[in-house]
């Protein structure tokens, strides 16, 4: 992971996620809770973050998987 990616960021870096961890996009503010899944995306419930597919993008402004910033609980 590069030093680019916001403080926070997800970067694709799975090992800071655990399969509940909730992420919000850091360009409209969207928040996937894997609790719900992604139904714009067919994405069923209890889906991890880490388990999305690679070309999953923001359902709301198409931002990049990489750039959502992990919420801390």
């Amino acid at each position: 992971m590069s030093d680019h990616f916001f403080r926070g960021s997800y970067g694709g870096d799975a090992e800071k996620l655990s399969d509940d961890s909730r992420l919000e996009c850091k360009i409209c503010w969207h928040i996937y809770d894997p609790k719900e899944g992604c139904t714009y995306w067919q994405i069923p419930p209890g889906t991890p973050f880490s388990k999305l597919p690679d070309q999953w993008t923001c359902p709301e402004c198409d931002g990049a998987r990489a750039d959502f910033m992990v919420i801390a609980d």
